[in-house]
């Protein structure tokens, strides 16, 4: 007889306890009856000559992530799979009244056959826990079998660039039987297909819609066979409003910068250098930190082409900086010789007496300007500048001196207009002239990129 203590009586009490909850979870959780072997033959319950039909259907909860230097997304979602199992045993009692399903713990799964799909492309793939894994096996009266699971993917995409900032990536998912040919089990969408979380919202992207669903049963190199896959293709597209901000519109406020230039006399020497590279600094600064945003391909990307032409555009700006002033240095050369050999009587009153309309030849930069003066008014020259007759065939001789300074030029850097008589000088007329050409070529260059932009994207898409 065994004594009676009480830590006997205690070890009494708890094993009548763990009996009665074990009888009680024993009489409460269903049970299935499953075929005598069925674990194992784990062959797939097709009907003979005829596969096995799983239909799939995807929730997408969230896509994040879309990472274009590795060229992959990350997807959130919920996978569904369906399928009928027909050597199952269902008794009535595991079913409530009312009720046409049951759903067991994931732990079931693992006694049933399930089909194999994985995910092709596929860097990363999970199923999401907390406490424990998120996934559930329903069974349905007419022994159909669903399968619920919330999954973490980590998917590969081969983008392109060549319309950056405006490319549109399709990033496709490719679900496949891993083990099983298209004659054992076939893969097909259902109804619900895949469905996109309404509420989700993108940084630079917007998920184009409808989203395309393909179903292929061809011949498979990886694993030389037939296959059934399942293919979802995703459509995003990128938004231009973030590069209207952060790129377009400085870069072009930097070479309307530039043109600022032109009005600057060649006296400014600095302020006008200094304006001219800062807006080129500037210019390359800010299309290196995009440069970074985006893997280095090796082919022209459309922001590329922007970004050459902005660059164009203000190093031409500076290029014309350096030509007008070498002409005006050519200016200066030719207006220094061209002194020396004149007389150094000016002026001079020629063919005119007191009190009659004369000509006044005076010197103005590398020429000769002759207007007629009436030399009794008051806005003749001073008295005290003395009126020398100069011998005749002077006039000639000037004449001719300029001439022969002007073909000894390479260029002609000033000559006089017929029209005023006034001197117009090279540099000068070059620098009034890129006012207008240069805005002119820069609209002209706006208005092809981007039409051309905007239709190559509609073609793509």
């Amino acid at each position: 007889m065994i004594p009676c203590t009480w830590p006997t009586a205690l070890f009494f009490l708890i094993w009548l306890c763990n009996d009665v909850v074990s009888k009680r979870n024993h009489t409460l959780k269903p049970r299935v009856v499953l075929p005598e072997n069925y674990v194992k033959e784990m062959r797939p319950p097709a009907r003979k000559g005829q596969p096995v039909i799983v239909e799939f259907s995807i929730y997408v909860v969230d896509v994040n992530s879309i990472n274009v230097e590795d060229m992959d997304f990350r997807v959130d979602m919920f996978i569904r799979q369906t399928w009928s199992e027909s050597r199952l045993q269902l008794p009535e009692d595991i079913f409530e009244e009312g009720d046409d399903h049951v759903t067991l713990p994931p732990e079931f799964f693992d006694n049933l056959w399930h089909p194999d799909p994985y995910f092709l492309n596929s860097k990363v793939t999970e199923i999401a826990e907390l406490t424990h894994k998120f996934s559930s096996v329903t069974l349905y009266r007419n022994q159909t079998v669903r399968y619920s699971a919330r999954m973490h993917a980590i998917i590969a995409c081969q983008m392109e660039f060549q319309l950056y900032p405006m490319d549109i990536q399709s990033c496709p998912i490719y679900i496949e039987s891993f083990s099983y040919s298209n004659q054992k089990v076939r893969f097909r969408w259902s109804e619900a297909g895949v469905t996109i979380n309404p509420e989700l919202k993108l940084l630079q992207y917007h998920i184009g819609e409808p989203l395309r669903l393909e179903e292929t049963n061809g011949y498979m190199i990886d694993k030389d066979g037939n296959y059934s896959r399942l293919v979802v293709y995703f459509r995003f597209e990128r938004q231009i409003g973030h590069h209207l901000i952060q790129t377009f519109a400085p870069s072009s406020l930097v070479v309307m910068l530039s043109w600022f230039s032109f009005w600057l006399d060649l006296d400014a020497i600095p302020g006008r250098v200094t304006l001219l590279v800062t807006c080129m600094l500037t210019l390359v600064t800010m299309f290196t930190g995009l440069r970074a945003d985006i893997p280095p391909v090796a082919y022209v990307k459309a922001l590329d082409l922007w970004m050459a032409g902005c660059m164009m555009f203000v190093f031409a700006a500076l290029g014309e900086f350096v030509v007008v002033k070498v002409l005006d240095k050519q200016y200066q050369m030719n207006k220094t010789k061209a002194q020396e050999s004149m007389p150094r009587i000016i002026p001079v009153r020629l063919n005119g007496e007191k009190g009659s309309c004369g000509t006044l030849a005076a010197w103005e930069g590398s020429g000769v300007r002759c207007r007629k003066v009436d030399l009794t008014s008051p806005t003749s020259p001073p008295a005290a500048t003395p009126a020398v007759h100069p011998a005749p065939g002077a006039t000639h001789t000037t004449a001719h001196l300029v001439g022969v300074e002007r073909r000894q030029s390479i260029l002609q850097v000033a000559w006089l207009d017929a029209d005023t008589g006034q001197e117009r000088v090279l540099w000068r007329e070059i620098d009034k002239l890129s006012r207008v050409v240069f805005p002119a070529l820069f609209l002209l260059f706006v208005t092809m990129y981007w039409p051309v932009l905007l239709l190559k994207t509609k073609t793509s898409s």
